[in-house]
């Protein structure tokens, strides 16, 4: 029985041996795979932490026109002290300034996080919305003059009838007696939280957030809208 020869090995190993890439080469490749995806993890990571917020402004109470070219989103909570300033110093200036004239409009989203009845009056004031827009943002500027109000459901209708509002008071009692618009409100908290919003009030203008300042300062505000409407933003 026959047997295949052997080939002589010296030459193919050295062949072989001349083929591999120097052991220094792999640390080098892999180093550089490293950094490449470390920087494309950072890029995308800051395009996404600049990405404006998507809302949809027609579920939100709107003050002013819907067609506004500028749109601000007000994160509060009907607790929150700075809450009501900006309620009863900033939006009486944006009315005048901006809203009136349907270059600006306003619009209300709950992060209800101060204290245990944030939430029946967000409930209470959601319902009030959808009964009537209009009604709503007196309501908002009752329950900020009311600040330190103990809110219960009957303290919340009766304040909805001495401001006059207009609306079905018994739906508003049964809607928040029943939570109507409880996983409304529960919306509006998760949008919070996914804006990595962290306080109250807070603004976003078109979509990006704006620094404490601008609820602190209302001539930052201003020029920061103003600068919107010249197409800064």
């Amino acid at each position: 029985m026959s047997k295949k020869k052997k080939k002589p090995s010296g030459s193919g190993q050295r062949q072989a041996t001349a083929a591999k890439p120097p052991s220094s080469v792999k640390p080098l490749i892999w180093m550089t795979v490293i950094i490449v995806a470390i920087i494309v993890f950072i890029f995308l990571g800051i395009r996404s932490g600049n990405a404006p917020v998507k809302f949809d402004y027609g579920s939100y109470p709107t003050l002013g026109s819907a067609d506004a070219p500028v749109k601000i989103v007000e994160f509060g909570d009907y607790k929150c002290p700075h809450c009501a300033e900006f309620s009863q110093n900033f939006v009486p200036l944006l009315e005048q300034d901006f809203i009136e004239s349907g270059r600006v409009s306003l619009h209300f989203v709950n992060f209800t996080f101060m204290e245990k009845d944030s939430r029946i009056a967000a409930v209470a004031a959601q319902s009030v919305y959808h009964q009537d827009n209009d009604a709503f943002w007196k309501y908002y500027k009752a329950l900020f003059r009311n600040l330190d109000t103990t809110w219960t459901t009957d303290a919340l209708v009766q304040l909805a009838k001495d401001e006059e509002l207009g609306i079905d008071y018994d739906k508003l009692r049964q809607d928040i007696e029943a939570e109507t618009y409880g996983d409304e409100v529960d919306g509006h908290n998760a949008l919070a939280r996914k804006g990595k919003v962290t306080g109250t009030p807070t603004l976003f203008l078109n979509g990006k957030q704006l620094d404490s300042s601008h609820v602190i300062d209302y001539a930052v505000l201003k020029r920061t809208i103003e600068e919107a409407l010249n197409g800064g933003t």
